[in-house]
């Protein structure tokens, strides 16, 4: 039962950095990538559908993304989501294709997006510490019933704070990278 809510445990914290990943990959460094447009939504015949379903991304000399739209319909609406979008980028309409140049960025919205990422880190530790304080409230719950010993408790305890101490430490190590390709020029 121990190992259970451990393993529990384990998975929910892997499950909140690939969350804290893929948020992170939303946020924009001075380089183009296809998972900067993951998270718009086009509506497309009156539903919303990811932009990926959309058109094909594509990244062209670094700093432009080449986005080629599958349905002629469609250009208005994608162009019209890429500007509603928090990013702050326009795109320009060549036919079928819409290309997004990433202009350069300043060191004041570098700054703006390092406090950004750190949020997002911080809100991700925190999921973890609730995750852990989960996982020993089920471990009390055991020693209440009487199915595992005091001494069995403390140990559980001491696993789950070592996980989460290490889940802490990947956190704070994806954020010191993506800081530090938020800063380079």
């Amino acid at each position: 039962m121990i190992n259970d809510i451990q393993k529990d445990a384990d998975q929910r914290m892997d499950k909140t950095i690939d969350s804290f990943k893929s948020d992170l990959a939303k946020v924009r460094t001075g380089r183009a990538h296809p998972s900067l447009l993951e998270h718009i939504m086009v509506p497309y015949y009156g539903v919303d559908t990811p932009i990926s379903q959309v058109a094909s991304i594509s990244v062209q000399e670094g700093r432009t993304l080449l986005l080629q739209i599958f349905d002629k319909g469609a250009i208005e609406a994608t162009e019209k989501a890429i500007l509603k979008s928090d990013l702050g980028l326009t795109p320009s309409v060549a036919g079928q294709v819409l290309r997004i140049t990433l202009p350069p960025l300043t060191e004041e919205r570098r700054k703006e997006f390092i406090k950004v990422v750190k949020g997002e880190a911080e809100n991700a530790k925190v999921a973890v510490r609730n995750i852990r304080r989960d996982a020993n409230n089920s471990l009390k719950e055991l020693e209440k019933e009487k199915e595992i010993s005091e001494d069995e408790l403390r140990r559980a305890e001491d696993l789950i704070q070592k996980l989460t101490d290490a889940k802490v430490a990947r956190i704070d190590d994806i954020l010191a990278e993506k800081e530090k390709e938020l800063m380079e020029i």
